[in-house]
């Protein structure tokens, strides 16, 4: 008990020091004169996910709290996950700040919905934006269902700007016919600069941030530019998709092979912090709250009583809130449950593999099982062998069907015969002696 109370002090120690690197890195810098108005950078770069979301509401909050005169996403993006481009654009929605999106390189995929959703776009000459397919985590096309609601979701943020929504709905539907754009059926449409300000899905091509700021009548303006911290770059990164199982599965094949070491040892340690980095970067991300880590905490304390109370209750209701905790905190139900099942399927074949080659002297297993046997080579039997029976002669007091009674030197025996029939009042000889178990022989002229 008090090895788990360590194991969870650990955690939570770990938890408060990974949470105060989480800060602000808004920096200023001031053009000319630094007078004017106040303008927000906010970058969106790399994948869309969870982590880029909570960056972009924190900044978001930022440039509201400060009153920013306009606030311009510097948009660098191969795409990501729907669900966390569908909050972004509700972010971007909710904005009554006048702002910009700038593709500096590319908007694609979920990139472009996030663009679309800005009051106006400004391209560099050899950016683009569009190819917004749905595609699975497996490369596959997405079902129709997704397709169709996402499609939905592009012509509408193209519509709440006053944008052709017939562009965004070539963009993520390949059926739309625009070989003008060099996107014929069946072929996803990209823009480039110059097609995107024809169709009016761009209101300029410029070179760099400065002469965006020329553009937008904001080049005296004091400039405030966001960044993600160290805190939101590392939750980008544990709640990626594919980080995810990964952690759960060192989690549970650590604490299982801490079960089987003598100590505190590394493979403990591996686990508890794979179980506190992924409730970190989920907390970072907006996805756990603490009523997460608080089932945690009450799981790991049942799981750790049922080693002392009878019933089993407390395992699986520590098992159970356990469950619920990782399920709370993930961003996808499907998902997480793939990757519990990973780290328990992890957990069964280590425990099997290690309780067969190890056993369980070594580790905490020896402190709650008994090890002890009762085994001959240790001087236990459960009878007495009685090898100074052997060679009496006496007489059956029953028929021997094979098993009967019979009397030798006044003691009445439970015997049985070698497997013939023998009739009451037989003279018989005991020819062998096996714990409780007598056997005879009938005594003829024949043997006698």
């Amino acid at each position: 008990m008090i090895r788990i109370a360590r194991y969870i002090t650990l955690m939570v120690l770990l938890m408060m020091v990974l949470y105060s690197i989480n800060g602000n890195t808004g920096y200023k810098i001031f053009a000319e004169d630094g007078k004017g108005k106040l303008v927000y950078i906010i970058p969106v770069e790399n994948t869309v996910e969870r982590g880029m979301e909570a960056f972009l509401k924190r900044s978001i909050t930022e440039a509201k709290e400060a009153e920013a005169d306009h606030v311009v996403f510097e948009i660098a993006t191969p795409g990501g996950r729907v669900d966390s481009a569908n909050a972004i654009g509700e972010l971007f929605q909710d904005l009554k700040i006048p702002n910009t999106a700038f593709i500096t390189s590319q908007a694609l995929s979920a990139g472009s919905y996030i663009a679309l959703n800005s009051d106006q776009i400004y391209m560099k000459p050899s950016a683009t934006m569009g190819a917004s397919g749905v595609i699975t985590s497996d490369g596959n096309a997405a079902d129709k269902k997704a397709q169709s609601a996402w499609i939905a979701a592009m012509i509408a943020a193209a519509e709440s700007n006053g944008r052709d929504p017939i562009y965004a709905e070539a963009m993520a539907d390949p059926s739309v016919d625009l070989p003008k754009y060099n996107a014929p059926e069946g072929e996803f449409l990209t823009l480039g600069p110059k097609a995107a300000v024809e169709v009016g899905y761009a209101e300029g091509v410029v070179r760099h941030r400065t002469e965006l700021l020329s553009e937008l009548e904001l080049s005296k303006a004091e400039i405030v530019e966001t960044e993600p911290t160290l805190a939101e770059n590392i939750a980008s990164f544990l709640t990626n998709p594919v980080v995810v199982p990964i952690l759960l599965s060192v989690a549970s094949l650590g604490l299982i092979v801490e079960l089987y070491s003598p100590g505190f040892g590394i493979p403990g340690t591996m686990g508890l912090l794979s179980l506190v980095l992924f409730f970190y970067g989920h907390i970072i991300a907006g996805l756990a709250g603490y009523e997460a880590i608080i089932l945690l905490v009450l799981g790991i304390i049942l799981m750790a009583a049922e080693f002392f109370l009878p019933g089993g209750i407390a395992g699986i209701a520590g098992g159970v809130a356990i469950v619920s905790s990782l399920m709370l905190s993930g961003a996808d139900t499907g998902h997480m449950a793939m990757s519990i099942g990973i780290a328990i399927l992890v957990a069964i074949v280590a425990s099997v593999v290690l309780f067969k080659y190890l056993g369980l002297e070594r580790g905490f297993f020896r402190h709650i099982i008994l090890q002890d046997a009762t085994t001959t080579d240790k001087g236990f039997v459960s009878t007495v062998n009685r090898l100074e029976l052997i060679g009496l002669e006496g007489e059956t007091l029953t028929p021997l069907r094979p098993s009967g009674t019979a009397v030798f030197d006044d003691e009445r025996l439970d015997v049985v015969s070698e497997g013939r029939f023998l009739q009451a009042g037989q003279p018989v000889k005991i020819i062998k002696t096996e714990g409780s178990r007598v056997v005879v022989r009938e005594i003829n002229k024949d043997n006698q």
